[in-house]
């Protein structure tokens, strides 16, 4: 009788399926960074053509947010009772379509709800995108696939840039095609993940042992077997207020305060990035934007180094301090010290960058199979709200107040975050992905998050 030794899906080698997974899990987030600068650079023409105010601004700036505090919360728990793959095709059918109508509105109205529908799905697919490829990726490599989802969204904004900038020459109706231009990578998306499978992992809390162990033989490998301490056929019913019990609230509260505190002063300062550093007095603003923009692209690269080689907890902590440090020091420097404030502006920018790789690797290690899709969308969605509020708020702000005190307001944001992540923030970077139900204290770990393969009887 043979011998064939069979590896733990943990411990699986990276192969091409899991980089096709994470590329078409790119998706969203090239989608998400498109639709966020997108908008900035048409409300420029926008604004002005509809007559718009500073509330409908913010509105139309944070539409796309409030959809996405939607979208996470509900398609990610449903993606729990139905499963992750459907919900991964269709997002980007709402996408695509939303995103070609937009050529056509007439009203600020009309747009909002159109980007209100873009957000719904986009959020959809933050949670069951990352949730998915979480599921099949390998422990060793989890961190860095997640992770380098940031760079393609980092990617997609600073290409928005630029298609706005060159676009907006065009004519004052240019707005139309920058907006609709959203829809060109979305049905390329679409098309792509066609016949993407469902996640192994769910099918055996579901209790299909043989469509997982089928879909595991097909494109993870022949000798690749489920985690043995994922019990087959338990459908233990979950609710989203199981997230908040004793033995997994404290990751609940976590993940959500920290990533809320990261993206609110994210979104706020590159949706209206422009008429920022117009009211910090720089002339050639579109210079400025693109060199910044390189420190945002090359901030998610080094953060990708940074996610594999350093703690979870660590890189948060150091991160929200470099930020609340240098996003305070830009609100106090005197007018006119314009090296200063791209010197401080781009230590700024390279470090949040490098730390937003956290906000899609974190999430889905701190829950359970069970729930993971409810827990990944319910983290998301407490981040879109205040990024919704931070993103509407700040036109509103610094219209009525001026850009310092909007500044200083970001930085006590950023203030909190870091203080929650001393208080909270667990190691998970060693965790197997099975562990996350049952958190076990780092000092008394001893090595338990150690999957070994064996030798067993073919």
């Amino acid at each position: 009788m043979s011998r064939q030794k069979l590896i733990l899906m943990d411990d699986a080698p990276l192969n091409m399926f899991h980089i096709r997974i994470t590329a078409l899990t790119f998706g969203s987030n090239f989608s998400d960074g498109y639709a966020l600068g997108i908008i900035g650079m048409a409300l420029s023409l926008l604004g002005p053509q509809m007559k718009l105010g500073p509330l409908w601004n913010g509105l139309l700036g944070s539409s796309a947010l409030i959809g996405l505090f939607f979208g996470s919360l509900i398609l990610g728990g449903l993606s729990d009772k139905i499963g992750r793959q459907k919900i991964y095709l269709t997002n980007f059918v709402i996408i695509t379509v939303a995103s070609a109508l937009q050529f056509f509105v007439q009203d600020p109205v009309t747009l909002f709800v159109l980007r209100l529908l873009i957000g719904f799905a986009l959020g959809g697919d933050y949670a069951v995108g990352s949730t998915l490829l979480a599921e099949f990726a390998p422990k060793k490599y989890r961190g860095v696939l997640l992770s380098s989802l940031n760079v393609l969204w980092t990617v997609g904004y600073v290409i928005s840039n630029l298609v706005g900038y060159y676009l907006g020459k065009s004519g004052s109706d240019s707005w139309r095609w920058m907006l609709v231009s959203a829809a060109v990578p979305a049905v390329i998306v679409l098309i792509l993940r066609i016949g993407t499978p469902e996640s192994p992992r769910w099918l055996l809390k579901m209790g299909r042992k043989d469509e997982a162990q089928e879909i595991i033989k097909k494109h993870i490998g022949p000798s690749i077997i489920m985690d043995e301490n994922v019990s087959a056929g338990d459908q233990s019913t979950y609710r989203m207020k199981d997230l908040f019990n004793k033995q997994l609230w404290r990751r609940t509260a976590f993940g959500g305060l920290f990533y809320v505190c990261q993206v609110i002063p994210y979104f706020a300062i590159y949706t209206f990035l422009p008429t920022i550093l117009e009211k910090m007095g720089f002339t050639e603003t579109f210079a400025v934007d693109m060199f910044l923009n390189l420190f945002l692209l090359v901030g998610a690269i080094a953060g990708l180094w940074c996610t594999e080689k350093l703690s979870r907890r660590g890189f948060t902590i150091y991160t929200f301090v470099i930020l609340t440090i240098t996003l305070f020091l830009l609100s106090v420097l005197p007018a006119g010290s314009y090296t200063s404030s791209i010197i401080i502006f781009s230590i700024f920018t390279f470090v949040m960058s490098a730390a937003s790789n956290l906000t899609l690797v974190y999430p889905a290690e701190l829950f359970p199979t069970e729930i993971r899709g409810t827990g990944v969308g319910v983290v998301t969605a407490i981040s879109r709200v205040g990024s919704a509020i931070g993103t509407f708020l700040l036109p509103v702000s610094v219209s009525s107040f001026g850009l310092a005190p909007s500044i200083i307001g970001m930085s006590f944001v950023l203030l909190i975050g870091t203080i929650v992540s001393i208080a909270w923030a667990p190691e998970t970077k060693s965790l197997a992905l099975n562990e996350a139900s049952n958190p076990i204290p780092d000092d008394k770990k001893n090595g338990q998050d150690q999957i070994i393969s064996r030798n067993v009887n073919s």
